[in-house]
């Protein structure tokens, strides 16, 4: 059974740093692209950041310079460090597990971790 599991997010005040993990079982880690997507309150969830089974990342331009997303493919296990926080980054996150395997697409998600950033 696959299971992601996110933590790490809570109350912040702005310019305040958390690091959120997600750690996976139940896939081969190093084969997925991972992803970290939020959904703030009233609006569609957002692309924050992914970093391929290679280490290669891209981020949505209003994270970028301030968060840094990271994989350790032995603990399989992904983070997004996220300094300089703003309210607008109030959203809950959501640890994404992407794979195009043999013409089949494997996709999984987190529950999801709340991070509210006050002021």
């Amino acid at each position: 059974q696959v299971q992601l599991v996110e933590s790490g997010g809570g109350l912040v005040q702005p310019g305040g740093s958390l690091r959120l993990s997600c750690a996976a079982s139940g896939i081969i880690f190093s084969r997925y692209i991972m992803g970290w997507y939020h959904q703030a309150p009233g609006k569609q969830g957002e692309l924050v950041a992914v970093i391929t089974s290679g280490g290669s990342t891209s981020y949505r331009d209003s994270v970028k310079g301030r968060f840094t997303i990271s994989r350790d493919n032995a603990k399989n296990t992904m983070y997004l460090q996220m300094n300089s926080l703003k309210p607008e980054d109030t959203a809950v996150y959501y640890c994404n597990a992407y794979s195009l395997y043999e013409s089949v697409e494997y996709d999984y998600w987190g529950q999801g971790t709340q991070v509210t950033v006050y002021s």
